[in-house]
This record gives C-alpha cells, structure tokens and sequence, in this order.
C-alpha cells in the first residue's frame, strides 16, 4: 500500500477537522488527543488510549480517519460492542463530515448497498460489532478484501479483548488474528476507558503481534504507544449510603428521587430488580422505566431517547445500559446493589457529568451482593466436560446450533457462548450452515481460568473496600485503575461531608414493604414439545396436544425477586434441611391462590414426589388443601426408576430424563381442575410432563403451583 506523504501541517489540519467535528470554532485538543493522532497519521503505529469517559476519544479516531483518507487511504475499520454505540457514533461522524456505514445485525436490507459504497470508496469508517467478523459469509466474502484496502483499524471498548472481559464478547479475542493478517503500516488505535494496568498490558500484547515496518523485538507489545491520562472526574459527587435490607433501599428512593439533579440512570444487578423498581417508582407517580437485556430493542430504543430528552425521571437498568449511551447531561448514577469492581463501577458512573459542573452519584449497597456477583462470575466460565461434548459431536458436516442443542445437553444460550469461545481457541469453526470441528487439539486450560477467578474475587473485595473506606472515593477508583494521578477529589462524602439525605418518609417505608410483600407470579405452560426430543427416544414433536397441556400456573415468587425471593433463597440455599413449609411462607401462599382469578377452580390436590424436600412438598400441598377444603390425593408416583438427569439441561435433555418416569396410578383424579404443587420450576418440563399424566387420567385442567420460579 503506497500512501502519500503526510501534510507538513498535520497539526493545523487536525485542529481543523477537530473544530468542524465539535462544530465550535474555539476548540482545543486535551491533553494527549494530538499526540495519539499523530502516532496513527504520522507514525503509522499501533496505539492504545486510555482516557475517562468523555475525554473525546472519537474524536482521536474521527480525526485521524479524515487526514488519513486526505493522503489516500482506505476506509476505516470501526469494531464497536453495542448498537446503541453504533448509533452515536455514527451521528458524531456525520457531524464531523465523516461518512459512516454500519453493517450489523438491524439493517441486513443495508448490507448490499453497503458494499457498494465501499466498491465505490464511498465510505470512511465502517462500524462492525465482533461477531461479525466471524460471520461466514462476510469472513470470507468481504473481509480478506477490505483487509487488502483497510486505512485503519479501531477498536472500541478495548479493555474486551482481555480476560477482564472474555465472557463478554468472546470474539473480541479474535482481533488479535485479524491484526496479524493486516500490512504491518496500517495503524491500529484501541481506546477504553475502563482499564487497570493488567489490563492494559493484555491489550498492548494483543495490538502488537505484529510490530509495525518490521520491528521485531522479545516483547510483544514492544512498538505499542500507550497514552494513558488521569481518571478523576472532577464533576462527580460521589457517595455510599448502607441501608439494611431492600424495603429500607426502596423506601430511601421514594422518598428522594425528586431530589435528584435533572434525569438519570438507576442501576440494579438483576432484571427481576429493574422491573420491580421501575413499577413500584411508577406507582407512585414517577416517569421511569425499566431498561433490561430481555427489553425488546426497540423498547429500548425508545426509552434511550427519553432519558437524552428528558422525558423521564430515570431509567432503571441493568448492566445492558452502559457503553455507548451517552448523554452529556445526565443528572445522576444510583445503584441498588454493588457492581461486582470498581473498574465496572467507574464504567457506569462515567454516564454522568460529562457536560455539566456537577452530578450526584450515589451507591446504595446490598448484603445480597456478593452472592449474586458470584452467580454471575462463574455462570459463564467454560466448563471442560461440556466443551469436550461439543468437539466430540462435531464433525467436518456443518451442524446448526439447534441440531447440536439436540445431542449436547446444554441450553441455548450458554451452549452459544461456549461456540464462540471454542470458535476462538480454534477448536470449532463457524461455517455456513452451522458449526464444524477444526481437528485442532483442544486442551482446557484451567491456571487461565483460575487466574480469571482469582482475579474476579479480588475486584469484589476491592469493591467492599471501596463501600467501606474512610478516604476519598474518587482517589480509591482511581488507584483501583492504576492511575497514578490520584488525588483527593474534595467533593465526596468522605471528603466533604454527608452530601445526601438520610431520612426515610415513613409512608414510603410502608409503600416500599407492600410492594416487595406482594406475591404471586404467572408460570406460562409449554405448548410445543423440543426439537429433537424425538431423536433421544421420546415419541414426540411439534404442538403439545391441548388435551394434554397445563394450564397457567404461579409461584409463589421469582428467587431472583427483592422481596419474598430473598426467603425463598434461603429456604433453598444449599445446606437446608428440609422440613415442613414455614407458616409465612404458607400464609403467602394462601394469597397467591386467592388472587389467581382462575376460570374454573380446582377441585383437588396433588403433588410432585419430591427427592430433594419431600417433607417440604408435602406439607405445602397438605397445607393449600386444608386452606381450601380440597382433598389431597397424593403424590404423583415415580415409574421406571424415577427421573434422571439434573435441572438445567437443554429442554430436550430434560425431557428425556423425565418421560415415562411418572404414573398417576393410585390417584382418584377427578374429572375437573386439579391443583400440581412443586417445590421450584425452572425448564417447566417436569410440570408439562406430570399435567399431560394428570390430563390423561381424567383431569380437565391441571394448574401448577410452585413456591419458586428460577430465572
């Protein structure tokens, strides 16, 4: 690739395309942007920049692309996480003269028309997300020929490359290979603004694979420019406020979110948390709404642009609203509930004051934190018997997920996660048609994943620290993310007093009990039996006949669920002994079967024969029965040596382990509405199986009730 020379005056240029992107005429670069876009333009080298939230690190690559396209080069390659990113980083180009293109997941229509404007060299940067670097038909398709003509290649949210971040998006691993397949003067910039110096030196690795204009050397991030400036936000007010329990944090937010500056983000740990929040501050007159990784897209969408237009008090969120919104006015950050680092911390908090003197940030702790922080720590980590059962079914034959869902017993989602992991360390390959096996030796490396959970607990003990300390908040972020320029911030709460109310309106105490004390959640019932159950012996596909279906059951509660699921998970927890259902929890039960609103009530009582807490099963059946003068008949009887298999499994797995291991032989079912009661539900398969046996007994409707509903 032959490129003409730079321009004499890159500065002035830089300046220029600097202003015009910014649209104010009185522009200045900060400090460190210059420099990084000389490395790209002038050095041709690789670079990693680390800057807070709001530094202007597009503007470094924006720049940078315009006065490499002035001396001839190709378009620039933008790997970007989220779409919502996308989004704002296409308006930003289109201010700054820069056109942008996108090829993602939302707008396929596009994708032919999108080429032709790179045939055309039409573009200027093309914003891809990680994945689809690995789609097949881009991979092999367009991808060796834009690598042949790229200007520059960036990547966004760089701290995802390294294992701080591998079970984020996988496939960001894979830019190290693609880095390696470029010509060595190529520039490549990757920017973060969440990095510890761990993590920085694993990007730096990554970026330097392969040492520009032929540099060799033993290190290989040698070559790699580093500009790395300080974190403090000096807009932030930061504060940590412990309450005792849920109803007291929920009670705190109704009675102070008024008091808030302008509009703002609510951040929770769970879904269950988001949406119980968000209708609760609704009930009692607030303009929010819950913001989740299960909220449909364009939902989403549409609840972004009401926070930016201030059309809402808060959004709250989960995690799934974090990189790539920007809203330069954001009043406030609060959490209910800890993330699990203080890099994470920094991440969300970074939402606010970016454009403004001012905003409040306050973290409201919860004792429940550090197991959910370990749920979700360890959930995703590859498991070595599971990876090896999907090498072993694969084969050089493409096979489709689902196809391969059918022979692993692993569910959907955590089974695609796997692929990409596997996809990345070479053992699988993803192909048109599905996924095949490489031949490549596979080997589980274990001290890798013993270094990420080692380093996982020492980020949440950081987090502890953090909720703990006496000293400034803003200098403990900063050193907890290696910056060295770590002062006292003199705005905090340590720092310049108790900054946040303290008291409690007693009404809101009364209104947050209520809320988190209210029961009963819908358990929708299956109607279609798994693809490919059929292939592991169970004579059935498609449609589950009517005359063989559950209908809508509830539980008691989600376990996930701020109020009653903090009982049920200690009821549950491993260690319990079983024993008769507790008189509350009874008594709540009892509420839940009075506000069913069901169109014809059950006649009768039966039970699942429950391995694990038999006497608990029992006893909550006998229990409702009484309650309701309804005879019970019984347990369900375990045939053909009961169950097999665990809960967790794939759908078709789990039905395998339960189909003709059930007889309702012994029960005088009743022609009419019967009541099933269980312990917990989780796939649901164990109670579609024991209804279509109760059905096909005589029963006309069979109605699940469980304590708790997992997930």
């Amino acid at each position: 690739m032959t490129l003409a020379a730079p321009s004499a005056d890159t500065r002035a240029a830089a300046l220029l395309a600097l202003r015009e992107l910014v649209g104010r005429d009185d522009a200045a670069f900060h400090d460190g942007q210059y420099e990084a876009i000389e490395s790209l333009v002038e050095g041709r080298r690789r670079a990693l920049v680390v800057q807070r939230t709001g530094w202007g690190k597009s503007a470094v690559y924006f720049v940078a692309t315009l006065l490499l396209r002035r001396q001839g080069a190709g378009p620039t390659v933008l790997v970007s996480p989220l779409l919502a990113l996308m989004r704002d980083q296409i308006a930003a180009a289109e201010r700054a003269g820069v056109r942008a293109v996108a090829i993602n997941s939302t707008n396929p229509h596009e994708w032919a028309e999108v080429q032709q404007q790179l045939d055309r060299d039409e573009v200027d940067v093309l914003l891809v997300s990680p994945e689809r670097l690995n789609n097949p038909a881009f991979r092999e398709q367009q991808l060796p020929a834009l690598v042949r003509r790229i200007g520059m290649l960036v990547v966004d949210e760089a701290h995802c490359i390294s294992d701080w971040g591998h079970d984020f998006r996988p496939d960001y691993r894979r830019l190290r290979d693609l880095i390696s397949q470029m010509p060595a003067e190529v520039p490549v910039l990757a920017t973060t603004a969440t990095a510890n110096s761990r993590v920085v030196a694993d990007v730096a690795e990554q970026l330097g694979t392969a040492a520009p204009h032929g540099e060799t050397g033993t290190d290989p991030g040698e070559g790699v420019v580093t500009i790395r400036g300080p974190l403090a936000r000096t807009s932030l007010r930061l504060g940590v406020l412990r309450l005792p329990d849920s109803p007291s944090r929920l009670a705190w937010l109704l009675s102070h979110l008024d008091d808030l500056p302008g509009s703002g983000i609510i951040y929770t740990l769970t879904v269950a948390a988001a949406v119980d929040t968000a209708r609760l501050l609704r009930e009692r007159g607030h303009e929010v709404r819950a913001y989740t990784g299960q909220t449909d897209t364009d939902e989403r969408t549409e609840s972004e642009g009401m926070l930016k237009r201030n059309e809402v008090k808060a959004l709250v969120a989960t995690s799934a609203l974090g990189m790539g919104f920007d809203k330069p006015d954001l009043g406030f950050v609060l959490h209910l509930g800890a993330p699990s680092s203080p890099v994470a911390y920094y991440q969300q908090v970074g939402r606010a004051g970016r454009a403004s003197e001012s905003a409040d940030v306050l973290l409201l702790p919860g004792t429940e934190d550090p197991d959910i922080w370990h749920y979700f720590a360890t959930a995703s980590m590859p498991d070595q018997d599971r990876a090896e059962r999907v090498i072993a079914a694969l084969s050089d034959v493409p096979l489709s997920t689902p196809a391969l869902e059918a022979m692993v017993d692993i569910r959907r989602t955590p089974l695609e996660l796997l692929l990409k992991v596997l996809d990345v360390d070479g053992a699988v390959k993803r192909v048109q048609g599905g996924w095949v096996s490489t031949g490549v030796p596979w080997v589980y490396d274990a001290e890798r994943y013993r270094r990420i959970a080692a380093e996982r607990e020492a980020e949440q003990q950081h987090m502890i620290e953090y909720e703990q300390t006496g000293g400034c908040r803003m200098e403990f972020l900063q050193r907890s993310l290696d910056d060295e320029t770590a002062a006292p911030c003199g705005r905090c709460d340590n720092c310049a007093g108790i900054w946040y109310p303290r008291e409690i309106a007693a009404s809101a105490s009364a209104t947050a009990a209520a809320s988190l004390d209210r029961v009963g959640v819908p358990i929708e019932p299956r109607r279609q039996w798994p693809t490919g159950a059929d292939r592991l012996g169970v004579p059935v596909k498609g449609r589950i006949d009517p005359g063989e279906q559950a209908g809508e059951g509830r539980a008691l509660a989600r376990l996930t669920d701020l109020g009653w699921g903090g009982t049920l998970r200690e009821l549950f927890a491993p260690g319990t002994p079983d024993g008769p259902v507790p008189p509350h929890v009874l008594g709540a039960c009892v509420r839940v079967l009075a506000d069913w609103g069901w169109a014809e009530r059950p006649v009768a009582v039966v039970s699942m024969p429950s391995r694990s807490r038999p006497e608990l099963v029992d006893s909550l059946a006998r229990g409702l029965a009484d309650v309701g003068r309804l005879p019970y008949l019984g347990a369900l009887a375990h045939a053909n040596g009961g169950p097999t298999g665990q809960p967790g499994g794939n759908s078709a797995f789990r039905l395998a382990g339960l189909w003709d291991r059930f007889s309702a032989e012994g029960l005088d079912v009743p022609s009419s509405g019967v009541l099933l009661v269980d312990d917990q539900a989780d796939s649901r398969w164990t109670l579609t199986v024991a209804a279509r046996y109760l059905r096909k007994a005589g029963a006309t409707d069979v109605l699940p009730f469980v304590l708790a509903l997992r997930g």
